[in-house]
């Protein structure tokens, strides 16, 4: 599986290098309501630390912070005996989760965030704090009309029109 690439239903926004200059699009305007808020999967290559709890601890803490958020809960978990964390931070504007495995030096981040927050502000915080060789974003915009997000709508969607079929004793709508 290539991780490295996108689903349909994602924009690829940014790979960034260590070092590379980071450069995000200005969603300012969008916030106004066009859509719920911003998710953000973040992929970490090369990185470091990620089996450093506190270390984690901190770093999602700056992350929140970063962006303007407001943590109401955190929740890490060593993971024994194959070592990584697991957890999430949980935000009065949504949340961020992460995934690691330190062995490959691979981490999966989830960063979701609603209102006046900059999720993408928690990006140079993960680079820098896990040393990450590569780092890999997908925006998926939350609540957008179908089409936004280069989605397809599905059929079930789509509310199919009511038409009567005659059934032998009586009509049923169908």
């Amino acid at each position: 599986m290539d991780l490295t690439r996108s689903s349909p239903a994602q924009k690829e926004d940014l790979h960034a290098s260590q070092g590379a200059r980071v450069a995000l699009e200005d969603t300012t305007e969008d916030r106004a309501g066009r859509y719920a808020g911003r998710h953000l999967l973040i992929d970490l290559y090369g990185a470091k630390r990620l089996d450093d709890v506190e270390h984690v601890e901190r770093t999602l803490k700056r992350c929140v912070e970063a962006s303007g958020a407001t943590l109401l809960h955190m929740h890490l978990q060593p993971l024994k005996p194959a070592g990584g964390v697991t957890g999430v931070a949980v935000l009065e504007e949504s949340h961020i989760s992460i995934h690691s495995w330190p062995e490959t030096g691979y981490a999966a981040l989830d960063v979701f965030m609603s209102g006046s927050t900059d999720p993408a502000r928690a990006i140079p915080v993960l680079q820098e704090a896990f040393e990450a060789g590569k780092v890999v974003v997908k925006t998926h915009l939350r609540g957008s009309a179908p089409g936004e997000n280069g989605e397809r709508k599905s059929k079930a969607e789509k509310p199919a029109p009511a038409r009567l079929r005659t059934n032998r004793k009586t009509k049923v709508a169908a």
